[in-house]
């Protein structure tokens, strides 16, 4: 997950150069594209066929997945870019939710034999870490509502929400056997379909006029959006335990603190003391939710951390 929160930062910098050429949606489409050759590639190399015997769990995960990149775009569009970005990493908070939710509903109190009840596995230390880490997040990004944003608001939260969804989904079909490269695939397919719809339909000039200079920041965009899916998908694959996926979804806060190093040196913004303590905080909410989980399964085996 750290991987992958390093490449999507790096995206984010060739998606930032790109914007000024590219309509959102053209680079939704574009990225779709080059990522959907990408992985038929990659999934030809190493004989994965692209065929798929669930496609209703990839339809739904394309489907919530592309919804939350667009309430994303729209927040960002009416909203400070950093109340957007705050509003989208809620969906860790919202997998911490979900996950400590699903376990108080599905509990049944059973005395065990010695006559006690056990506690469902709500796992509070590592839900803690994952606060912290946001509360991280907040301090870095100081995110602000205007009077009039209060539908833009409500939308950045959805995508924060629907992302949560999709990461679940993720972990869902990782579950049923599909493996890395078909998942991200059809989400690819599902970011082109829906950005061409977007591009024909949303505009009455739909194409912007570029370059073949301005098109070569599409293939790193395209590229390095399916290297980060691959190994997002790959992290909360991995993650067959609660607290697994408690601690992937701790550690996407890294792309806050990855994204502020490449603002800094290359766009050169400033950080104040505020946005360093929040970097500080989100690291090491990283490295603690790392401990707890080793700790709480020290005899695991290693394809489980």
């Amino acid at each position: 997950m750290v991987l992958a929160a390093l490449i999507f930062a790096t995206m984010g910098v060739c998606v930032k150069i790109a914007s000024a050429w590219f309509t959102s949606a053209e680079l939704v489409l574009y990225r779709g594209l080059i990522g959907m050759l990408f992985l038929w590639a990659l999934a030809r190399q190493r004989g994965v066929t692209l065929a798929t015997p669930y496609p209703g769990m990839h339809a739904w995960r394309s489907l919530i997945g592309v919804f939350s990149m667009g309430a994303w775009f729209y927040a960002i569009a009416h909203l400070p870019l950093a109340t957007a970005m705050t509003l989208n990493y809620m969906s860790s908070v919202w997998i911490a939710a979900f996950l400590v939710g699903g376990a108080l509903l599905a509990w049944v109190p059973v005395p065990g034999r010695d006559g006690r009840v056990a506690r469902p596995p709500l796992q509070g230390a590592l839900v803690l870490t994952v606060l912290a880490g946001f509360g991280g997040v907040v301090l870095m990004l100081k995110p602000s509502v205007g009077e009039s944003q209060g539908f833009a608001g409500l939308v950045g939260l959805m995508s924060g929400l629907t992302a949560a969804f999709a990461y679940m989904q993720v972990v869902a079909l990782s579950r049923v056997g599909e493996p890395e490269s078909r998942t991200v695939f059809y989400f690819a397919l599902g970011s082109a379909v829906a950005g061409g719809l977007v591009t024909v339909l949303g505009s009455s000039t739909p194409w912007a006029q570029w370059t073949w200079a301005h098109a070569m920041w599409l293939l790193p965009v395209g590229v390095l959006a399916a290297l980060g899916q691959l190994c997002m998908t790959r992290a909360y694959a991995s993650a067959k335990t609660q607290s697994g996926t408690l601690v992937v979804a701790n550690l996407q806060y890294s792309g806050i603190v990855f994204a502020a190093i490449y603002s800094v040196v290359l766009f050169g913004d400033r950080i104040d003391a505020g946005g360093w303590a929040g970097m500080v905080l989100i690291v090491g909410s990283g490295i603690a939710a790392t401990v707890l989980r080793q700790r709480s399964l020290p005899k695991a085996p290693a394809e489980e951390h």
